[in-house]
């Protein structure tokens, strides 16, 4: 993997730049839709990248592993192979999963036991598993096996766990670093910044992290329930620290306005849920602000979906038949909800790429917030 930075802005950290792998370019920053288990809820493969233009997608350690398997996963040739998307993906480790499977899980310094949500079987996760695990399922960027602490949390539980974190690091390294790819294309791994909130711990992480040098960085730990200001603040200490000919991924992050405070502070990689989520409960991102589909000022309202996003689902269909479409209960009404969402994010990120790279990024911040974040 080779990271290319292009521009920083004058006025901000807010960076622009390309990311190259084995199976395609990644135009940073960038947005990467959740697949968690192989697939992107309520859309199909071929819309993300001729619809949207999805230039990389996530999946997940943990669900990938329960199901279908990995000997399924192998068989078929890796993930791109078993879901036919051809572009990079990006696989979370697990370690958010450990965090909120808190009632089924025991951490050890050797790893995690934890029990199956599906069924109840035990399974245990370390540092080398994961890595091996994530070999196999052959995305082009995984993740350090990490822990995510709560918030709120304990200045002395997010110190313990940050050192767990960094050992369960130096363990990732050796394993794969050891290993080969299984299907001949390069994987990058990338360590994960914690520290919760404590300013300490996180410089203490970031310093950690810096010094490997490895192919790019993630923040972890943050999304997870502190205040908006907290995670900015966070983030502002952490990417004053990692490289900067690095790429930095801000892990489950966040809302449009998050993304662009986010970018305004470096960084160039982020995925969230809440795009495809909202979708499916008929909740819109638009270019005028937030839509509530489903209320009856839209019954009537025959304007396209979004007119400001040049994308077949925003500009073919009205405002008034996607509400048909939610109020009767009809499963295209989530798919055209969620491509409507995912195309506003990867529209939001590729503008802010465009005015980073033309030196005006602050002020058309500043200025697109104030449309966006309206609710309609």
């Amino acid at each position: 993997m080779k990271f290319t930075l292009l521009h920083t802005d004058p006025q901000s950290s807010a960076r622009a730049g390309l990311i190259e792998t084995d199976h395609g370019l990644i135009e940073t920053p960038i947005f990467m839709p959740v697949g968690t288990a192989a697939t992107v809820k309520a859309v199909h493969q071929h819309e993300l990248t001729e619809d949207i233009g999805a230039q990389i997608c996530l999946g997940n350690t943990y669900h990938l592993y329960l199901r279908p398997g990995l000997e399924v996963l192998q068989g078929a040739g890796g993930i791109h192979g078993f879901n036919g998307w051809q572009g990079p993906v990006l696989t979370d480790s697990g370690g958010y999963q450990v965090y909120s499977l808190a009632h089924r899980r025991k951490i050890k310094d050797e790893g995690v036991t934890f029990q199956s949500h599906i069924d109840g079987s035990k399974h245990q996760f370390t540092p080398e598993g994961v890595m091996d695990i994530q070999r196999v399922i052959g995305a082009d960027i995984i993740m350090a096996f990490d822990e995510c602490t709560p918030y709120p949390c304990e200045y002395k539980y997010a110190s313990k766990s940050l050192d767990l974190t960094h050992r369960w690091l130096e363990r990732c390294i050796a394993r794969f670093d050891s290993t080969e790819p299984v299907y001949g294309h390069q994987q990058a791994l990338f360590p994960i910044v914690q520290g919760s909130t404590y300013k300490d711990l996180r410089i203490k992480s970031a310093e950690f992290i810096a010094a490997l040098g490895r192919e790019g960085n993630a923040i972890g730990g943050l999304s997870v329930g502190e205040p908006a200001e907290e995670m900015y603040a966070m983030t502002e200490v952490v990417t004053a620290i990692l490289p900067k000919d690095k790429p930095r991924y801000l892990m489950g992050v966040g809302t449009p306005e998050n993304i662009l405070e986010c970018i305004e502070r470096g960084i160039d990689m982020f995925d969230c849920v809440l795009p495809t989520r909202n979708a499916r409960h008929g909740v819109l991102y638009t270019t005028e602000g937030i839509i509530h589909i489903r209320n009856q000022k839209w019954r009537a309202d025959y304007s396209p979906i979004d007119a400001g996003i040049p994308t077949p689902t925003s500009q073919k269909h009205s405002r008034a038949y996607l509400r048909h479409l939610f109020i009767n209960d009809e499963i295209l009404g989530m798919q055209l909800a969620t491509l409507q969402n995912l195309g506003f994010y990867l529209w939001l990120v590729k503008n802010a790429r465009q005015h980073i790279l033309d030196g005006s990024f602050t002020s058309w911040k500043k200025e697109i917030l104030q449309k966006i974040t309206i609710r309609l």
